[in-house]
């Protein structure tokens, strides 16, 4: 259920750190349309996790840069359908001008198969005249897509003449 009392407030004051916040807090698949309907310009562009990586996306399809309102309504949506959110902190927020920076952390458990992990997050976005315009949205991507891993190991050889290894391993 959204909390409409926060984006009421970021409607008053158009001040970015209000908007961000009120989108933040109701980022839920039962909130978000709700709150993009009112927060987020049409078309606003959102980059997750990276600009452009088509084996990510199999794994992740919301990664990669993608425009409009509607990718932050099922970006936010398939993350409450993909993993069960077990925590999510805001840890640090503040403004300048246009731009919002927020740090924090979440733990989250993949429904397909029950791998929990927790994950620094960190968010660039940019408000013009009380709307989302630019939200960019970094994590520890290897841990996320890591927790749908059935099975597998990866062989990896870091430097030129260095050590091989595998990773992923169960």
């Amino acid at each position: 259920m959204a909390n409409l009392a926060v984006i009421e407030t970021a409607e008053k004051t158009k001040a970015p750190i209000d908007v961000v916040s009120a989108f933040l807090a109701n980022s839920g698949k039962d909130s978000v349309a709700h709150a993009a309907a009112r927060l987020v310009s049409e078309d606003a562009t959102y980059v997750s996790l990276n600009f452009d990586n088509p084996e990510l996306q199999q794994i992740e399809p919301w990664a990669g840069t993608r425009k409009g309102r509607q990718i932050y309504i099922d970006t936010f949506s398939n993350v409450g359908t993909y993993w069960d959110i077990n925590d999510f902190a805001v840890t640090d927020i503040f403004s300048e001008g246009e731009k919002v920076a927020v740090f924090g952390s979440f733990t989250y458990t993949s429904v397909g198969v029950g791998n929990r992990f927790t994950s620094p997050f960190s968010i660039l976005a940019r408000v013009v005249d009380g709307k989302i315009v630019y939200f960019q949205f970094m994590e520890d991507t290897y841990a996320s897509a890591k927790s749908f891993r059935v099975s597998g190991e990866w062989v990896i050889q870091s430097t030129k003449g260095g050590e091989v290894f595998g990773v992923g391993v169960k």
